[in-house]
């Protein structure tokens, strides 16, 4: 496995992280609290592992700009744009989200969950799609 390996794994990471998401609200929505605890204990850690892999990453290849095809850029660039921005918040809501978690700080959980849960989703999914628009539906010439 070499650096340029880890966009595919990035995104491997991302999808787990969204499958993990869904189940996790399927189990508080039915009060399994255990389950819902371990579920997000899960998908923290894979969200850890996705970021010390984006990190080496990109400390490695900087960056792969879009430049095919120019009619998709701008929507290209509007999905990676709201990505970035969204992403940069969620290790501090996902740590604080699971903090009051833990600490069974129900009502305090609830109140940032509201917006960590669907932010986190946003960016997990988006993270997929930016790696397939990049790297397998327009792959972009180096």
């Amino acid at each position: 496995m070499s650096v340029y390996d880890l966009p595919m794994l990035n995104a491997g990471l991302n999808l787990t992280a969204t499958i993990i998401l869904l189940f996790a609200r399927s189990a508080i929505k039915r009060r399994e609290i255990e389950k819902h605890k371990k579920l997000m204990i899960a998908g923290f850690s894979v969200s850890v592992l996705f970021l010390i892999s984006y990190l080496i990453y990109h400390a490695n290849v900087l960056s792969v700009p879009f430049r095919e095809p120019e009619w998709f850029k701008p929507i290209y660039l509007v999905i990676l744009l709201t990505h970035i921005v969204l992403a940069a918040t969620v290790p501090f809501l996902a740590v604080i989200s699971l903090r009051r978690g833990l600490k069974r700080q129900d009502e305090k959980h609830k109140k940032i969950v509201k917006y960590a849960y669907p932010i986190w989703m946003y960016v997990s999914i988006t993270g997929v799609i930016i790696y397939l628009l990049l790297y397998q539906i327009f792959p972009q010439p180096v």
